[in-house]
């Protein structure tokens, strides 16, 4: 069995965190975010090769995966030429499957049953079955509408109040027959939600749900990258490094932290990485590998890519920072700044 995982997007949301970094593998603490899902699909035998819908900077996530032998799963890479959209990226990347295909949105973190949601789909014999998550405030997605069997009824995107009638979102994870995907124009950009699954409502196939009201969660904006890190922090995403002690701090044994520095956590230190004397490193703080953060300086609520350096008594308070950053002393970045690559605040600066 394959999975292709729809990874070709520009990452747009999260600029400019993204200008030089795809977003399947920004970093979640000291490993790409692609590594977590590749874990979950791991966790069902069945599935020999994952299958990289690829688009936008393809080479710099084939450096780090190759040939997926590191990562216990084989990997092949497929580039689309232009982007194709959800569905035309699925029969690009599909064209020579013949049995069911487990398909991921490239920027869904979750800990689904994927085992039960492949079981579903093979006892329904269907051609199709999608995931749904409930969500507080479906207005702000597009809901999808079941009947009492969990048949797909309805798509409807950006409800108004009154026509809400399901708080059920899509989660962006399917399983699929690659027998479908001949209604996909080729080489054609084409919407899986708005071109491909109507098609099957139409045709009256057997399309169902799977609802699943477990952790899950987008990564891409920046708001939900900041929590992804907390709810992993505080446990409610129970993976390393936190699964074994949450609400912790957890330095690397290779990260260097001076007497007469203070860390609250949870927070999270890498290798590499110097905490002067007199430095305060707070709650929900995650600082990247080779970073320094000198006297008296503070960081708080904040994220901190690799190689970065925090001048004395500079501040950085729920912001996230780039690799190879400089912030000068005295500085002070806060309030939901996102700072890119190489980006430098001077000295006494506020951001």
């Amino acid at each position: 069995m394959k999975a292709i995982l729809l990874a070709g997007g520009k990452g747009t949301r999260l600029r400019p965190l993204t200008i030089h970094t795809p977003k399947p593998i920004v970093p979640i603490f000291d490993r790409p975010f692609l590594h977590y899902q590749l874990d979950l699909l791991k966790q069902v035998p069945e599935i020999d090769e994952v299958i990289l819908s690829l688009n936008y900077q393809p080479r710099r996530i084939e450096e780090i995966y190759g040939d997926g032998g590191d990562s216990g799963l084989a990997i092949r890479y497929v580039v689309e030429p232009v982007p194709l959209g959800t569905a035309g990226a699925v029969r690009y990347a599909g064209e020579s499957l013949r049995e069911s295909v487990v398909v991921f949105n490239g920027d869904v973190l979750t800990q689904i049953d994927l085992a039960a949601v492949i079981a579903l789909h093979r006892e329904r014999r269907a051609k199709a079955t999608i995931v749904l998550t409930p969500v507080e405030n479906p207005a702000a997605y597009g809901l999808v509408e079941t009947d009492a069997r969990g048949n797909i009824q309805r798509f409807l995107e950006k409800p108004r109040a009154d026509e809400i009638t399901s708080n059920n979102i899509n989660a962006g994870i399917y399983v699929l027959e690659p027998e479908t995907f001949d209604r996909i124009p080729k080489d054609t950009p084409w919407s899986i939600e708005r071109g491909f699954f109507p098609s099957l409502i139409e045709r009256q196939e057997t399309f169902v749900a799977y609802v699943y009201g477990g952790y899950w969660i987008d990564i891409g904006t920046p708001e939900k990258y900041i929590q992804v890190h907390r709810d992993i922090m505080d446990a409610r995403y129970n993976v390393a490094p936190f699964a074994a002690a949450p609400s912790t701090a957890c330095v690397s044994p290779r990260a260097r932290v001076e007497e007469g520095a203070v860390l609250r956590g949870p927070c999270f230190i890498d290798e590499g990485t110097v905490i002067k004397a007199g430095a305060r490193v707070g709650p929900y703080s995650v600082i990247g590998r080779q970073c320094h953060v000198e006297e008296d300086a503070v960081v708080e609520d904040a994220i901190v890519w690799a190689t970065s350096r925090i001048s004395q008594e500079a501040v950085v308070q729920q912001a996230i920072l780039g690799r190879h950053c400089h912030i000068g002393r005295n500085a002070i970045v806060n309030h939901g700044a996102v700072l890119g690559d190489k980006s430098v605040v001077t000295d006494y600066s506020r951001v």
